[in-house]
């Protein structure tokens, strides 16, 4: 088969369901901004692409209405979500919430950002990728910030972390003091 043939042959949709259940993904809240205010969802798609130039990546089925509007303005943000953020999680999930009131958030680089968020990327659409019911967008990362929280994961429909960050190694501030006045 060639490289521009694809087949359309794969297993059923259940089992395909079942396999990506259990793979560890990190979960963002996607957002963009237009006339109409902002707008975002939960995208559990989220994936570092390249660091030459920085690229990320985020998947949308092709009916999203925030696929619509990034596609229209753009731009988007990537808000990395951390351990506790579950709820926030699901209220960016559902269709029928007015997501941003009562939520704390601000406009960074112009784009909506989830405050208390473990980690922000401000993109510029770089480019998209057909990819069955969705379009993958790769983004140009144009401005990041992220804290040393443990970062929100989604596995077995259920939300957690990574089960050892609060024991990684950490040099105590003192010995980083030390270090720079040698």
């Amino acid at each position: 088969m060639s490289s521009t043939q694809h087949s359309t042959v794969g297993v059923e949709r259940q089992r395909a369901l079942e396999l990506m259940a259990g793979v560890c993904t990190p979960v963002t809240i996607v957002t963009t901004s237009d006339d109409q205010g902002p707008h975002g969802a939960t995208v559990s798609s989220f994936a570092g692409l390249s660091l030459e130039p920085p690229l990320v990546t985020v998947a949308f089925e092709r009916r999203s209405s925030l696929l619509q509007r990034i596609l229209g303005t753009g731009r988007f943000g990537v808000n990395l979500l951390g351990h506790g953020q579950d709820e926030l999680a699901m209220l960016f999930a559902r269709r029928d919430a007015d997501r941003f009131a009562g939520t704390p958030w601000h406009y960074d680089a112009g784009l909506p950002r989830i405050d208390g968020s473990a980690g922000w990327a401000a993109c510029d659409l770089y480019d998209t990728m057909p990819g069955g019911d969705h379009l993958l967008l790769v983004g140009l990362v144009t401005r990041t910030q992220h804290a040393q929280l443990p970062p929100l994961i989604y596995a077995h429909r259920t939300f957690g972390t990574h089960s050892r960050h609060a024991e990684r190694p950490r040099r105590p501030i003192v010995d980083q003091i030390t270090a720079c006045s040698n």
